[in-house]
């Protein structure tokens, strides 16, 4: 008999080779009827996995990521099996499961339609209805080689792998895909779905390879899920940036200058420059000195900090590296720039720590795939900032660089959807980075110890370090669930040997500083877009473009207006009037449907009194007041940054 622990701790006697889902169905049929796969000593696993070893087991349902991931990828597998079946010349590709549902890529002759998607639909209940059990079975490469030989793209996948490889397949009815799983043990428990749209997606994500049909899909156990899901859905189409964006006249994009190259509006081109003049005015006070670096460099610079190895595919290139003397990049990131003004003579350990801050304007050759509205772009502007402190100091400013991220966040009010992850480097990937092993171990060890000592609830992430150290990114997911960094804070152990950073130290001794990489808000784009979805386009009174607008009820008070106006714009109040020959009621709506905080409404009587008639866009008419009390009202709602 073996003992199996389950989640919470009680253990469980079962005889070996028990599957999953009999231990499942011995604790609970309520619990099997909703299990999805499960964790056997940490992994997940199909529910229908013999158990062999005394292990402990946790049985993941739906509400669970990976549950959700099992449940999501054999739907995706009843889509391949349907789209099949309609149209039986098309090639498979991938279809995994995704944060947000699923996918699958098809090679087809003709586009899909809204049209075919509804019959691939109509075909996927069929498939739900016949309850088809996906069996598991595997092969050796050469065999699955052989039995995918209809399957191009998944030959190619195969022959990837080691010659020693062994391959598992899922079989459903007539229909077997390369596939690792997990997946759930019938296709009869996918009891809701809905294709969403199908779009096209480079094989492998590579430009120069074939463009291929991606059609993504969601799917829940019950129709009741679904249809939430899909209202949720059509919230966040309407809260999406790259709308309300256009809508409001923030930004906007033109072909010919290129994707990935926002034009900011006035509004749009405001609110950054609000946003700017906050971060830098309190980075000054704590401690930060400004620089200003340039847009470009020779490629020299970038050789010497392993931008040139290391990341040269995301930079913009002015040159032919083969014939040309001189080569330059635009900069992908301000730290070599800004390590010059370190440089610029011997510093002494009573110097540190040095906190240098920029609002640098950075270039990155995203892929066109990638590019969405302001969220990622290939010309950006960021709130980036450098620290070089002694080892004894790294905690403190570590701490320091969180300190700041938070208050920019709560102040935004972005504080409650983030969340954060230790990014870390992949030892099995050593081309990636530079420095030893043990180098990375003890750097991220000192990185651990101070993110448990802050307190901070994150995960770990293998691979996403930057070439140079570990890193704190602060994530934060837009109105379609997609997942960016918006603030990240990095221990860098590295770039200031390279560049020969050194200090004096009070033992007379030179040595090397760590490098704090910091941003304090991120990317100023990014988080116009995410404010501007976070609050429908209805951003907080102290960062609306426009913040008040001033309507006479007749032509009669037009010269009163532009007092009250004048007045206001005296105050620092963004205002702006409207006298156009229109209905004042006309003029309101307009107003609110332009997210503006605050109308101030001006007939004959208020004109003699010295009053306005206010309108708030969040509560309403507040009726009639005299111009000093809401001008003391608004400049307070302002002072305060609620």
């Amino acid at each position: 008999m073996l003992n199996i622990t389950l989640k919470g701790g009680d253990i469980r006697e079962v005889a070996k080779n028990t599957t999953v889902d009999s231990l499942c169905r011995d604790i609970s049929m309520g619990l099997y009827r909703s299990a999805c796969a499960a964790k056997v000593d940490g992994k997940v696993v199909d529910l229908r996995t013999p158990l062999t070893a005394d292990c402990t087991v946790e049985i993941l349902t739906f509400d669970s990521v990976d549950g959700k991931k099992a449940f999501w990828h054999t739907a995706s597998h009843i889509m391949a099996q349907a789209v099949k079946r309609l149209y039986p010349d098309t090639m498979l590709a991938i279809g995994p499961a995704i944060d947000s549902g699923f996918y699958y890529d098809f090679d087809t002759v003709v586009p899909f339609t809204v049209d075919d998607l509804a019959k691939i639909e109509a075909e996927m209940k069929k498939i739900v209805k016949e309850s088809l059990v996906l069996e598991c079975f595997t092969l050796p490469r050469a065999e699955a080689v052989d039995f995918m030989q209809a399957e191009p793209y998944k030959v190619e996948l195969i022959t990837d792998l080691p010659e020693d490889a062994e391959l598992s397949f899922y079989k459903q009815g007539e229909f077997t895909d390369l596939c690792a799983g997990p997946h759930l043990p019938d296709t009869g428990r996918v009891k809701a779905f809905k294709l969403l749209s199908v779009t096209g997606a480079y094989w492998r994500g590579d430009s120069s390879k074939k463009m291929l049909q991606r059609i993504y899909g969601v799917a829940f156990p019950k129709s009741s899920e679904l249809e939430q899901h899909l209202a949720k859905l059509e919230e966040a189409k309407k809260r999406d940036h790259n709308k309300i964006g256009r809508e409001l006249e923030y930004f906007t994009t033109v072909d010919y200058i290129g994707q990935g190259l926002p034009i900011l509006m006035p509004k749009g081109a405001r609110v950054i420059q609000l946003l700017q003049r906050f971060v830098e005015d309190e980075e000054e006070k704590r401690g930060y000195l400004l620089t200003k670096t340039p847009f470009m460099a020779k490629s020299d610079l970038y050789k010497i900090s392993g931008h040139w190895d290391h990341y040269r595919e995301g930079m913009f290139v002015l040159g032919d590296p083969e014939k040309d003397n001189e080569v330059f990049a635009l900069r992908p990131m301000t730290c070599p720039f800004q390590f010059q003004v370190y440089l610029s003579r011997m510093r002494s350990y009573k110097e540190l720590p040095m906190r240098l801050n920029e609002t640098s304007t950075l270039f990155r050759n995203e892929d066109s795939g990638e590019m969405h509205g302001l969220i990622r772009v290939r010309q950006f502007t960021i709130s980036e900032g450098h620290i070089a402190c002694r080892p004894d100091q790294l905690e403190d400013e570590f701490r320091g660089c969180v300190d700041l991220a938070v208050f920019m966040l709560k102040t935004l009010g972005l504080d409650d959807d983030v969340s954060y992850r230790f990014s870390k480097w992949d030892p099995n990937n050593r081309e990636k980075y530079i420095g030893s092993e043990k180098q990375w171990e003890e750097v991220q060890g000192r990185m651990r110890e101070i993110l448990n000592d802050l307190k901070i609830d994150y995960t770990e992430a293998d691979g996403e370090a930057a070439f140079y150290g570990p890193k704190l990114d602060i994530q934060i997911k837009n109105v379609h669930g997609k997942e960016d960094t918006l603030i990240t804070i990095q221990i860098d152990f590295q770039l200031a040997e390279r560049f020969g950073m050194e200090y004096v130290d009070a033992d007379g001794q030179k040595k090397f500083p760590y490098v704090i990489h910091r941003t304090s808000i991120g990317c100023y784009e990014r988080t116009l877009a995410l404010l501007l979805e976070k609050y429908a386009g209805a951003l907080p009174l102290w960062l609306a473009p426009e913040q008040v607008r001033v309507l006479p009820i007749s032509e009669k008070q037009t010269e009163t207006v532009q007092a009250v106006a004048e007045k206001l714009r005296a105050s620092g109040l963004r205002t702006e009037i409207d006298v156009r020959n229109e209905k004042v009621g006309y003029k309101i709506r307009e107003a609110q449907m332009q997210k503006v905080p605050y109308m101030l409404v001006i007939g004959e009587r208020e004109a003699q009194e010295g009053t306005v008639s206010v309108r708030s866009r969040k509560e309403g008419d507040l009726g009639v007041m005299p111009l000093d009390e809401f001008l003391s009202r608004v400049c307070r709602e302002v002072s305060e940054k609620n």
